[in-house]
């Protein structure tokens, strides 16, 4: 590709950028990131790796689950403050 064409495509993604409304901008900024950034690209094209849960696993979740309805979960300070943040 011809500098002055890439220069032309350049200013032309720019001009469409510009016009974009505001709420659609923190989107284009992410697929910018992720075409930029190959690991963030790879990651992102990355399949879902799921595993079944165990009953075990789904007792201990309900468990934690209903702790933190009723209130009982650790604040986040003295979570931050366990690992001195």
């Amino acid at each position: 590709m011809p500098e002055t064409n890439f220069q032309s495509e350049r200013q032309q993604a720019h001009f469409l950028l510009d016009a974009l409304p505001e709420e659609k901008v923190p989107v284009v900024r992410s697929l910018l990131e992720v075409m930029v950034e190959p690991l963030s690209r790879s990651l992102a094209m990355a399949p879902v790796e799921e595993e079944d849960l165990t009953p075990e696993t789904v007792t201990a979740l309900d468990r934690a689950r209903a702790s933190l309805a009723r209130g009982e979960g650790i604040p986040h300070e003295e979570v931050l403050r366990e690992f001195d943040l």
